[in-house]
């Protein structure tokens, strides 16, 4: 399909698409984590923008970084050094991990890419004062947007923003819903390219675009048998499509995910037409959770194997980066969560670059046999 074709190719080289959005004029506006307020970005008529980092040496960075920092984060200050992101106009940090943080104090010391903003959120989100909190804080981040840019951010252009995105992570549901039910419809590295693509593409196009992709896929065009065992993702950032790969290698079919390159950057739809900051600030309030927030000590245990019962798995593969605390720290309480529910599960750590291939593949293949 022409226009799968094209979510690959945005996926497979998102620098080269961002500085073609920079040519025409527009602000690019980067982020490294899917707590980024993007509808604000979006309204005031620039581009938002997932930063995955590239996939270089990382010696420029490791001067500025302890060695526990995982390798998204080497990455990504290695990128910006090395003069990989010169077409921003700025970047956005939510509060997550302490990596994440330190990495947004020596990117604001040692870079150069315009206006920086540090989006606080709070981190336990069970009392309405948090959620009241949560409103303010990105009300803040739209007047540092306006103050910086010298621009206005009406509630109508955010309103409509809403709207956009609303459309644009129903769509996506609604693909992924389509590889559940039907797993041969697409394979498992097209549909995380369609993912992250959607985290690059123009927000307007990428309307446009999904609703043709459902199209085309709704008439059958891309169907297709394909045998395997249904297994769940489960971690932080996946820009490794070639783990989708070796896995149906393996046997296996990923039919659900909770990656924040996935369902956590498209579950959840905002209230249209009331007020647009409480609307947004609604939905990442309730959305469901990463280490990085707290809802209750069970929250997530009760969500994945919520979400894998639903969608029929028999195995969650948890794929982490090495070094990634908040997700280490959570994983021995969810694989016991999943035992108790007779879901099996298996831990992957990658870093950025993918262990030896015939090593990752006899793992996942030990494990889809005793399935």
């Amino acid at each position: 399909m022409e226009i799968l074709n094209k979510f690959i190719e945005v996926a497979a080289n998102p620098a080269a698409y961002a500085a073609k959005v920079k040519a025409s004029g527009r602000h690019v506006i980067g982020y490294y984590c899917s707590y980024t307020p993007e509808e604000i970005i979006h309204a005031a008529g620039m581009h938002p923008m997932r930063l995955f980092g590239s996939r270089g040496d990382t010696g420029i960075a490791d001067r500025h970084l302890q060695a526990y920092c995982c390798s998204l984060v080497r990455r990504a200050l290695a990128e910006s050094l090395s003069g990989g992101l010169d077409y921003l106009s700025g970047t956005v940090f939510p509060h997550t991990c302490d990596s994440i943080q330190r990495l947004s104090d020596i990117w604001r010391l040692n870079t150069s890419h315009g206006f920086f903003a540090d989006v606080v959120l709070p981190v336990k989100l069970t009392t309405e004062s948090a959620r009241r909190y949560m409103a303010d804080v990105l009300d803040k981040f739209r007047k540092e947007l306006e103050s910086y840019f010298h621009l206005t951010i009406s509630d109508e252009d955010l309103n409509a923003s809403i709207r956009t995105y609303n459309a644009i992570r129903g769509s996506l549901k609604e693909i992924w819903e389509l590889k559940s039910h039907n797993p041969g419809l697409l394979s498992g590295s097209d549909l995380s390219s369609i993912v992250r693509a959607s985290m690059v593409m123009d927000r307007e196009t990428l309307k446009d675009d999904l609703r043709s992709l459902l199209e085309e896929l709704g008439e059958g065009k891309s169907s297709g048998e394909a045998k395997g065992k249904r297994l769940m993702l489960v971690g932080n950032v996946c820009d490794h499509p070639d783990v989708y790969t070796l896995i149906e290698r393996s046997g296996g079919q990923v039919v659900w995910d909770d990656l924040c390159t996935g369902s956590r950057y498209f579950e959840g739809m905002m209230e249209e037409g009331g007020d647009p900051i409480s609307s947004i600030a609604d939905r990442l309030f309730e959305r469901q959770v990463c280490p990085a927030k707290h809802k209750s000590p069970t929250a997530r245990g009760e969500h994945i194997t919520a979400k894998a019962r639903e969608h029929g798995v028999q195995g969650v593969v948890f794929l982490y980066l090495k070094f990634c605390d908040p997700h280490s720290f959570d994983y021995p309480y969810l694989r016991e969560y999943l035992e108790k529910a007779g879901i099996s599960s298996m831990l992957l750590e990658i870093e950025d670059r993918l262990p030896p291939e015939g090593q990752l593949l006899t793992r996942i293949e030990t494990f889809t046999h005793m399935l």
